[in-house]
């Protein structure tokens, strides 16, 4: 019984240690679009971008995730992701290019991919669903990164 009970522990233990380190890994930061500001994590290495949002059940009204990478276009999907949500799409110049609105979460094998229309896009972020109607954000607004 005592065996069992330590080999618990060490895979408790284990699993700890393996989540602990991913949830401090994300940097939360001020950003604006236009002049609507959010609080956001930052996924800047490809396993961050991989995991997103994936498995969050909720996210604070004035919160988000920006995701950047190498100019060129985007494809994202909501697989296990369970918060609808804006995508917005900008340029390598933080300039906004495009609005996927009200992308609904997705549980199943087949998740729909929403594809950047443009072909330079450097910055994606994801925002509550409906936040960038009622923060009157639109095309063309510009993205504001940390100094």
């Amino acid at each position: 019984m005592m065996k069992i009970r330590w080999g618990l522990f060490g895979i408790v233990l284990s699993a700890i240690a393996w989540v602990a380190p991913a949830a401090d890994a994300l940097r939360s930061e001020p950003i604006a679009v236009g002049t609507a500001v959010f609080q956001v994590e930052l996924a800047k290495t490809p396993q961050q971008r991989e995991l997103g949002l994936m498995f969050r059940r909720e996210l604070a009204k004035d919160a988000g995730m920006l995701f950047e990478q190498p100019p060129g276009p985007a494809l994202f999907w909501m697989k296990n992701t369970y918060i609808p949500l804006d995508l917005l799409y900008f340029d390598a110049e933080g300039r906004l290019s495009q609005i996927e609105a009200g992308v609904p979460p997705c549980t199943t094998q087949n998740c729909p991919i929403y594809r950047s229309q443009a072909s330079t896009i450097r910055y994606i972020l994801e925002i509550n669903a409906g936040e960038a109607a009622r923060r009157s954000i639109q095309p063309g607004d510009r993205l504001k990164l940390p100094e």
